[in-house]
């Protein structure tokens, strides 16, 4: 068995072509999965504002748009960055070894920059309409949702490791996009 090598990396590693490409394409990916992601949250709260509740339809769309958008963020960056598009997932690559300190932190602020300015596209392509918020369901306290998101994210990440990261996967990197957007749409609730 052998040892896991950790890196903190090299400074000109940061400017090198390959590694401003794969910063950008995290950047573009998490662009993609909070801009279609939220995007479908907004649309379903717009269509649902009339006082009608949103039912178990509205949350298999939320859910399956959320699935279809990571399934094409991490298809277009899976072969140029790894298709990460998570920081959970960066951190996840960082301890196993797989990814260098210094690119760990660009793909970090990439990730960041992107769902922020997603967020901003769509603040302004909505007319300022804004998400109604995050809270947990009926019965759920913050202790049992801090679990579930906790279990949630171990499965999330342990599935991109698994089939896009783990380099003992075999073929299994060219389902890689369907096998993460499947658990995404498992979480999504």
């Amino acid at each position: 068995m052998s040892t896991r090598r950790y890196a903190f990396g090299r400074g000109e590693d940061m400017t090198h072509p390959d590694s401003i490409r794969a910063t950008l394409a995290e950047f573009v990916s998490t662009f993609i999965f909070v801009f279609a992601g939220e995007g479908t949250a907004l649309a379903l709260v717009k269509m649902y504002s009339s006082g009608s509740t949103m039912g178990a339809s509205g949350l298999v769309a939320l859910a399956l748009a959320h699935a279809f958008s990571l399934f094409v963020a991490v298809a277009v960056s899976l072969n140029i960055s790894g298709g990460h598009v998570n920081p959970a997932v960066t951190f996840g690559a960082l301890v196993g070894g797989r990814i260098t300190f210094l690119n760990s932190i660009m793909y970090w602020l990439a990730q960041l920059l992107g769902a922020v300015v997603a967020s901003l596209f769509l603040r302004f392509t909505t007319n300022d309409m804004r998400p109604s918020g995050f809270i947990v369901g009926p019965g759920i306290g913050v202790g049992h949702a801090l679990v579930l998101e906790v279990v949630m994210t171990f499965g999330l990440v342990y599935t991109v490791y698994a089939t896009a990261i783990d380099p003992k996967r075999g073929s299994l990197g060219t389902i890689a996009p369907l096998a993460i957007g499947s658990v995404n749409r498992l979480c999504v609730r």
